[in-house]
């Protein structure tokens, strides 16, 4: 499993139009579910993502996390992330989960990381998202768990 987080000043996810998900000052998270991922490599991996301390503190150092920092998380699912890129030019999507396995783990994902933190939003799963976002910093690192 793969995250992508960005900290963002804002961010949304628009589908047909419509807003989906948005939050000011936070974490932009695209997450990427692989083949082989579990309920429990995910549960690790939001909890990583929530206490990974990239937003500034009082010395102006990266030492609060997201909570610390009163942001919020919008979590967009990103099965691009799980691509092997090394050969060619064409990415492998094989390693990805499928879509509808990967849905439900998504799902449960979701309600897990709306258990351990209050600010949570939502892209739509494999729908055509428009993600617009106002990177802070930038600041963008790439997360992986595994079992």
């Amino acid at each position: 499993m793969r995250a992508l987080i960005q900290r963002v000043l804002e961010a949304k996810v628009v589908v047909d139009g419509e807003t989906t998900g948005e939050i000011q000052h936070g974490l932009l998270v695209f997450l990427g579910i692989g083949r082989d991922d579990t309920l429990a490599i995910g549960q690790k991996l939001i909890d990583k993502i929530l206490k990974y301390r990239i937003f500034d503190d009082e010395q102006g150092k990266m030492g609060w996390n997201v909570s610390q920092a009163n942001g919020g998380v919008l979590l967009v699912s990103q099965f691009t992330l799980m691509a092997q890129t090394q050969k060619g030019l064409r990415p492998d999507f094989g390693p990805a989960m499928p879509p509808s396995d990967a849905k439900a783990l998504y799902e449960q994902l979701v309600e897990y990381t709306r258990s351990q933190f209050e600010n949570v939003q939502t892209g739509i799963f494999a729908a055509d998202m428009k993600v617009h976002l106002i990177n802070d910093g930038p600041v963008t690192f790439n997360l992986e768990v595994e079992a």
